[in-house]
């Protein structure tokens, strides 16, 4: 399948917003549901693009999917330290799943940490039962590294990510 990956353009903001709150949501990421804060933060895409590049995937002009990346000094790097830069919020819409898509984007996060002068390693926070993204992450060369798990609020433990570039 050819996948693009691409920054998003400001008309689908709205659509990326969505797949990513719906794609937390579906998968039983969000301890309140319809009622979670995160939410605002998920579908708030143009509050994201102010700080970080947000990339989508598109097949043959659908919207599949996007991430955000966080490059070093972002406001939206939650645990990047000097020389990292980290992706969050990782989403794929349910009929863009199994496509490539979510492996097309953590590629291009990839490739944008490579181009950034003095990142040395790209970090992920993740859910413990995200086990799809977890096998895609391992299979680009990512390692757990347990020493930088955390929990961004209290009992919503999220493990960690690293890859050596």
């Amino acid at each position: 399948m050819d996948i693009t990956i691409r920054e998003a353009t400001p008309e689908e903001y709205e659509r990326l917003g969505e797949i990513t709150a719906r794609a937390y949501l579906d998968d039983g990421l969000l301890d309140f549901g319809e009622d979670d804060e995160y939410l605002h933060q998920l579908r708030a895409v143009g509050r994201r693009a102010e700080g970080a590049e947000v990339l989508v995937a598109v097949h043959e002009g659908e919207l599949l999917g996007g991430v955000t990346f966080a490059a070093p000094g972002s406001a939206w790097a939650d645990i990047a330290r000097e020389g990292e830069a980290e992706f969050r919020m990782l989403a794929v819409a349910r009929e863009g799943r199994g496509r490539g898509a979510g492996e097309a984007l953590v590629r291009a996060c990839i490739e944008q940490a490579r181009a950034v002068d003095g990142v040395e390693r790209l970090l992920l926070s993740t859910q413990p039962t995200m086990l799809a993204a977890h096998r895609i992450y391992e299979r680009l060369g990512f390692v757990r590294s347990p020493d930088r798990d955390w929990e961004p609020i209290p009992g919503l433990p999220l493990l960690t990510y690293a890859l050596e570039l």
